[in-house]
């Protein structure tokens, strides 16, 4: 059965107003097109809903049943369709979000705390978790949507990306790069690495470039955490490369006393953060809010540390 919405409407406005004409005037309709929707509507139903005359309409007893059944229903129908609006529009209650350590720590915090600001009714849960278990938690549902590192093996994934920035070398002050007002790949060669192991998204990126680039090293210890990879090059175990975005967790900086200078590399490489979704899921509305907030965020205020380039002593 084809029955539009539009011809049942059409059929309580004559119902009410016993005219074509006058219900034609009341919804906005011409009185043809009024008859036409009747007429089909009687043919979709096999059944006559109103008598005819030059000067009145009148609803058959059919007619008559159907139209106290249908004002009912449809006032229903617009109080439901009503509600739902309202929830297109509702910003609140709680949103998981996956991110990776780096972005955990370091920008995360702050898209919280906005978030508190401008949606006080929303709650941002936060799951710290390693790159692959943070993408894993998005596949299955766990959480709403994730921040992570742009890699292969997401193309599972709705992704957006979000900010960009570069790779440094983290080296103690008394390594002779520290002298230098940045490093190239090429100079990496034989030097002994301290980095993040493979549960980061950015581990695939970096172990490419150096093998684009012919600096062939000893990776003389892999951790899971930018503060330990901090740590290790303080106490000489090796120089590093982090992504820009770890820096707020590297020791004081020379000229506060501490021992670590971050420095360019050249060519510059990049890692691309992004946020992630189900394929064919449809975000809440809360969801979406955070997810366009995280957006805002990164694109109009730009992160500091994502310009961030060098620290010298």
């Amino acid at each position: 059965m084809n029955i539009s919405l539009r011809q049942l409407k059409v059929f309580l406005a004559v119902a009410e107003h016993g005219s074509f004409s006058r219900a034609g005037e009341d919804i906005g309709l011409t009185q043809p097109a009024v008859s036409r929707c009747i007429r089909e509507l009687e043919q979709e139903l096999g059944l006559k809903l109103v008598d005819r005359t030059t000067r009145e309409v009148t609803l058959t007893e059919v007619g008559a049943s159907l139209s106290a059944t249908l004002a009912r229903v449809l006032d229903e129908l617009e109080s439901a369709l009503r509600d739902t609006h309202g929830l297109a529009e509702e910003r609140r209650g709680r949103v998981r979000v996956a991110s990776a350590p780096t972005i955990s720590a370091n920008l995360m915090p702050e898209c919280i705390s906005a978030c508190a600001a401008r949606y006080p009714d929303i709650t941002l849960m936060l799951r710290d978790q390693v790159q692959t278990l943070a993408t894993d938690s998005v596949r299955h549902g766990e959480v709403d949507f994730g921040v992570i590192v742009a890699s292969e093996g997401t193309d599972d994934l709705v992704g957006e990306p979000i900010m960009v920035e570069p790779f440094l070398v983290v080296c103690d002050r008394s390594h002779r790069f520290a002298k230098q007002a940045q490093v190239t790949w090429k100079e990496l060669n034989g030097e002994k690495l301290v980095l993040l192991d493979y549960a980061s998204g950015s581990r695939p990126l970096i172990d490419r470039a150096l093998a684009e680039h012919g600096a062939y090293c000893h990776v003389a210890q892999e951790v899971g955490h930018a503060i330990t990879v901090f740590r290790m090059v303080e106490a000489g175990i090796g120089i590093s490369i982090m992504p820009a975005l770890a820096l707020p967790a590297m020791p004081g900086l020379p000229e506060n006393g501490g021992r670590l200078v971050a420095l360019p590399l050249v060519p510059q490489l990049d890692r691309t953060i992004m946020l992630v979704r189900r394929k064919n899921r449809t975000l809440s509305p809360a969801a979406q809010s955070v997810w366009e907030l995280i957006q805002q965020f990164t694109t109009n205020t730009p992160h500091a540390l994502a310009t961030q380039t060098t620290s010298k002593p």
